[in-house]
């Protein structure tokens, strides 16, 4: 059937209109170069703040690459977000065009093994980054062949195409692999046995310097003890940043965003969220980005502190999220239960009782019309929770001949707790009937209160 002229013009005007929003919006960014604030972006060194003594040991280790000699291997260690890859990258990214005006071929494998799951997904991933950077095929296939065939593929790789190479194994901890036995070598510990010795064996032309990166401190006592001995790294240890690094590391990435679209306060709200968060500055320049993009999304000319509060909500809410989807329906009634006495309570309540949570959690039960667990299952999946770092705990005494009771503190906003749970389509009629349990908890509060 054949569209009649009405229906064309409809089309052509709604894709016009569409065209003209994508355009309008691009025109109107707050961003000039929102990469810059793409964590993984190897920046240049003139942004590296707070890691001068970390950027001085690795260039001098890894200088010997550029006078002809087998430079060492590397262990970088330190949470999360506190410069390991962009300290690495940015010099091995400087050693590379070196190395290219000597007429020497320096290569760079980097891989990632959080997603990695055994020893020989992670032999296939060193072949196939080899091969990328080499410009030439992979020459094995990701399955059907030995493990063996395709760590003697990648050592060829490496011989006929490099000098010298540098293998960065990022989130090294992770590739444990499939560990039924206890006793079983993990999987980084053969692969870095294999890499360290493959040197020394022989079995690669050139100099290959491996570095491995990992947030635990006491990676190395895991490792099999030949693997330990063929590694013997040199230690770069990186802390977590402070409020001041993390607003020079900002104020550095600050022309990602156009001229005057960044209110004063913004760099210094987007540096102290990130600090109270273990210091991470992967987290800091995700919320300095997200506070843009919330700007853009509601088409704002200027960035606020409105922006970056609601940005870290959405964060915490995500990460909050993330983290609850596993938990069953009377955990996450029990975290709920516990999480809107200070959502919904008239007073100032920093921290929540457990007597008072438990009968708000048993009229919740009845109002969803769900399994009442005793006094005793209740503190159990609160106990859970703690471990899961949802919540805090301290036993309080309630005054003579009233024994004691616990008190639970959330380690996120509580109002975050309530609303991602809330979401649950199993607690829907508790979000529908606010009124009234905001009136069950305030008499359970009086209650107590009166009792104390």
């Amino acid at each position: 059937m054949e569209s009649g002229p009405g229906e064309s013009e409809t089309e052509d005007s709604a894709s016009q209109s569409i065209k003209g929003r994508l355009q309008a919006g691009s025109r109107n960014s707050v961003f000039r170069e929102k990469g810059l604030l793409d964590p993984d972006t190897v920046i240049d060194e003139d942004r590296i703040v707070g890691r001068d003594q970390q950027l001085d040991d690795i260039i001098t280790y890894l200088r010997p690459t550029l006078q002809g000699n087998h430079p060492p291997n590397l262990l970088l260690y330190g949470p999360s977000g506190t410069g390991k890859s962009l300290i690495i990258n940015a010099v091995c990214e400087q050693i590379e065009d070196l190395a290219r005006s000597q007429g020497d071929r320096f290569g760079v494998i980097n891989i990632n093994c959080q997603t990695i799951k055994s020893h020989d997904r992670a032999v296939y991933r060193l072949v196939d980054s080899a091969a990328v950077s080499a410009g030439i095929e992979t020459g094995v296939p990701q399955s059907g062949v030995s493990t063996d065939r395709k760590l003697n593929r990648f050592y060829e790789v490496l011989s006929e195409q490099f000098d010298s190479v540098i293998i960065i194994l990022d989130e090294i901890d992770l590739l444990a692999g499939r560990q039924r036995d206890p006793s079983t070598e993990p999987a980084y510990s053969k692969l870095l046995y294999q890499l360290s010795r493959a040197s020394q064996l022989g079995r690669i032309d050139g100099d290959v310097s491996v570095a491995a990166l990992t947030n635990d401190p006491r990676f190395m006592e895991n490792l099999d003890g030949r693997a330990e001995s063929s590694f013997n790294p040199e230690d770069v240890v990186f802390p977590d940043y402070d409020a001041d690094q993390l607003r020079s590391i900002l104020e550095r990435r600050r022309d990602a965003y156009q001229d005057d679209v960044l209110e004063d306060d913004i760099i210094p709200l987007s540096a102290a969220y990130a600090a109270q968060d273990h210091g991470d500055a992967r987290k800091a320049i995700d919320l300095f980005r997200k506070a843009g993009e919330l700007a853009d999304r509601h088409d704002d000319d200027t960035v606020r502190e409105d922006h970056v509060r609601d940005a870290q909500k959405e964060a915490e809410r995500d990460r909050t999220l993330t983290q609850m989807q596993g938990l069953s329906t009377q955990k996450k009634l029990s975290l709920y239960a516990t999480a809107i006495v200070p959502v919904y309570a008239s007073r100032q309540i920093d921290a929540v009782p457990s007597t008072v949570a438990y009968n708000v959690y048993q009229y919740l039960t009845d109002l969803l019309d769900a399994d009442e667990k005793s006094r005793d299952s209740y503190l159990r999946y609160m106990n859970e929770a703690e471990t899961y770092n949802f919540v805090t705990s301290e036993k309080r005494g309630r005054g003579y001949g009233n024994g004691v009771h616990k008190e639970y503190t959330f380690v996120d906003e509580p109002e975050i707790v309530a609303e991602t749970l809330g979401q649950d389509v199993r607690l829907d009629a508790a979000e529908d009937q606010t009124e009234l349990v905001e009136s069950v908890v305030e008499a359970q509060l009086t209650q107590f209160f009166e009792q104390s």
